[in-house]
């Protein structure tokens, strides 16, 4: 054999056995979950720090304007009432025996007004037809005078049985009043939360600057909203009337519409606890199959600007809010990005990547790292790393 056919032997074996190093020693690929650049709704959010409350837009403790015996109770705790129902009627035959009176008393003096002023229009015709008749010299001017002064007379009777009137069915609004009085009623429609007293108890209103329990609570149940916690860093963007997201623990994977309508113009300070500016929010079109209670909690999420159609990726995918890694032929590339808007879970990516590009999901999984070997990970690497956790 010649020196060069040894040569070339030589090179062509040391080639393969090169090429057999490299495959023997080939790093084995990582398995990384990937998701893919793509183009969707973006959103700025804000969410409240602790779990909110539901509660109703009007709630009231009502109490009786004066002491007395319960006489009847017409409510119990749970029942909905409607607007001026009676709920509390004290013991009241006194006064209804007043109003009785008062109507009498007014029916009388209705009666006497037109019997005075029947007569004060006789007296006046009368009084009409004297002084005609003195004019033609028939009668005397004396007797024309006293006809005069019977007509102003019995007009001012019947003036002042006018007022009589006026007065009586003043006293019989008067009456009536103190009458209601013993009536406890619904200021609106709603559910009766607690009742405080029982039949034949006596009851009391409460003496100035002493707080005494309310007879009735009630609430209205057909306007509801939240109130949360939103860290005072948070709060600044915040604007009345601004979208909101609202989950329930009580309706696990449901999400329902409302808008901002308060926002406190103070911050809570709680002790051990990080200072928060109160949120109300307004729910909109609540489900009729949905019955809220007063009471469960929730939490917001206030939306302060979104992006459509645009380059998302999930935010958890992002590290330091610019570096990615992304999957190509392979291979992991370390990526530089410029972000938009932002939440927990989408961001919008202005810069660095393309729809279509295989983002790592982990990045913080290791061995991912710029210039590694990777694959997509599949359902059995997944089963394979859920059962090495198992293992003892």
């Amino acid at each position: 054999m010649s020196k060069s056919k040894k040569w070339t032997v030589l090179v062509v074996v040391l080639l393969a056995g090169l090429v057999a190093f490299k495959l023997l020693h080939k790093p084995a690929e990582l398995p990384v979950p990937v998701t893919t650049a793509e183009q969707g709704l973006v959103e700025t959010t804000v969410a409240n720090t602790r779990a909110g409350t539901v509660k109703a837009c009007r709630r009231s403790e009502l109490s009786m304007a004066l002491g007395g015996l319960v006489q009847k109770l017409n409510v119990k705790k749970g029942d909905k009432i409607t607007a001026n129902q009676v709920l509390v009627e004290l013991w009241n035959e006194d006064r209804k025996a007043n109003v009785a009176q008062a109507e009498v008393s007014l029916s009388a003096a209705i009666h006497q007004q037109k019997q005075a002023c029947i007569s004060a229009d006789q007296n006046a015709r009368d009084s009409q037809r004297a002084q005609s008749l003195y004019a033609k010299r028939l009668i005397s001017s004396a007797q024309t005078e006293a006809a005069s002064t019977l007509s102003r007379t019995t007009q001012r009777v019947c003036d002042a049985a006018e007022e009589q009137v006026k007065m009586n069915r003043a006293n019989l609004d008067l009456a009536k009043s103190h009458y209601d009085l013993t009536f406890l009623r619904a200021p609106y429609d709603g559910v009766v939360v607690e009742v405080n007293s029982e039949l034949g108890e006596y009851v009391t209103p409460s003496p100035s600057g002493v707080l005494t329990k309310p007879v009735i609570e009630m609430l209205d149940n057909t306007c509801l909203y939240v109130t949360a916690p939103i860290d005072e860093v948070d709060a600044k963007p915040l604007r009345v009337g601004q979208r909101v997201r609202i989950t329930l623990d009580a309706f696990r994977g449901q999400q329902f519409e409302g808008h901002l309508t308060r926002v406190a113009p103070y911050v809570v300070e709680v002790e051990k606890q990080a200072r928060t500016v109160d949120v109300d929010v307004r729910l909109d079109n609540l489900p009729s199959d949905i019955l809220l209670l007063i009471g469960y909690s929730a939490d917001v999420e206030i939306v302060l600007d979104k992006k459509d159609s645009v380059l998302r990726i999930p935010t958890e995918a992002i590290v330091d809010k610019k570096t990615v890694y992304v999957l190509a032929e392979g291979v992991l590339q370390k990526r530089d990005i410029v972000t938009g808007l932002s939440n927990w879970t989408m961001t919008e990516v202005l810069s660095g990547l393309n729809v279509g590009d295989s983002v790592v999901m982990t990045p913080d999984r290791a061995g991912v790292k710029d210039g590694a070997s990777a694959r997509e990970e599949t359902e059995e690497d997944r089963k394979a790393a859920a059962a090495a956790k198992k293992a003892p």
